[in-house]
């Protein structure tokens, strides 16, 4: 029986001059990783995360895994490409960039910031428990809804773009 592709997605989000680094599934978060106050993510952390991702998808799943992350220089690197063909990851083409697009920004960032808005922390496994937490929280169509909608958005993006690129061929 062959099993459906799995999509991964990937998102970041700042926190007081840190990044956290979210892959995530239909199924909720696989994995969280705080970046160090004061470094920035370059080919070799992001390839151990891509390394760290691939350990716990042997246990999670079977099949053929599309991944979908933004446009960072250290996601699109050559290095970073080879990297996740080697671990076996196919990459999803990146649209232009679109805040419409952006299903972390639209879907998943704006619940969380609301929950974690004036909350204080005292280290940066609490702020992952939390984030963990309110994930596990929410209702199991909440990545699918996510999806459904960066369909929907992607397609309005397509025609909107469409129009503007057939407009400016008339002058």
């Amino acid at each position: 029986m062959a099993h459906p592709a799995q999509k991964i997605l990937n998102a970041k989000i700042r926190w007081k001059s840190s990044h956290l680094y979210f892959f995530w599934d239909q199924d909720g978060i696989l994995l969280i990783d705080c970046l160090p106050k004061g470094q920035t993510i370059n080919v070799e952390y992001y390839s151990s995360l891509l390394v760290q991702l691939k350990d716990i998808l042997k246990e999670k799943c079977h099949g053929k895994v599309l991944f979908l992350h933004d446009n960072a220089p250290a996601q699109w690197a050559l290095e970073t490409q080879k990297k996740l063909a080697y671990l076996g990851f196919q990459c999803l083409d990146h649209p232009l960039y679109s805040p419409d697009l952006a299903l972390s920004d639209y879907h998943l960032f704006p619940g969380l910031k609301k929950q974690l808005k004036g909350r204080h922390f005292s280290s940066y496994a609490e702020v992952i428990s939390a984030t963990e937490t309110w994930f596990d929280g929410q209702p199991s169509e909440f990545v699918l809804c996510g999806l459904q909608m960066l369909e929907q958005r992607a397609k309005k993006c397509m025609s909107f773009m469409g129009s503007v690129l057939n407009k400016s061929r008339v002058w």
